[in-house]
């Protein structure tokens, strides 16, 4: 199973984004421990592009696929952004950015999924998850 959604940058869409994976992963029996990874996982990288990439800019949207095949699911997320560098991120783990706010979600993804590759401009981010079926 395949399905893309492109959306406006307004938070209120992360709905939209939800609906769709709760969608695929109904399709794909996938299982309720890897579908919590999924959504968490998904939304937050979501909730990155149109806060920090598009900066809600309502003329600039996000690009969401995810493809489900056999025990795989593949995900990408792209914004319109300028991009950044994941290894710029601070390590929300370290003494002295344990209370900051920021930081959190690059770090949250990668625990989440069982891969993730930023592309070179810093703008989208495809995961993969596997064993993902019964």
């Amino acid at each position: 199973m395949e399905k893309r959604l492109k959306i406006a940058s307004d938070l209120e869409n992360l709905r939209e984004v939800e609906k769709a994976i709760d969608e695929v992963t109904a399709s794909a029996n996938i299982i309720h421990t890897a579908y919590g990874k999924i959504l968490v996982a998904v939304l937050e990288a979501v909730n990155n592009a149109i806060t920090h990439g598009n900066k809600f800019l309502p003329n600039k949207f996000v690009d969401i696929s995810l493809k489900c095949r056999r025990d795989k699911l593949t995900v990408t997320v792209k914004d319109e952004g300028h991009g950044f560098s994941p290894a710029e991120v601070p390590d929300p783990t370290l003494p002295e950015n344990i209370e900051n706010i920021q930081g959190r979600g690059v770090f949250l993804m990668t625990k989440l999924a069982d891969e993730i590759k930023f592309n070179k401009k810093g703008n989208s981010v495809t995961f993969v998850f596997k064993n993902i079926v019964p």
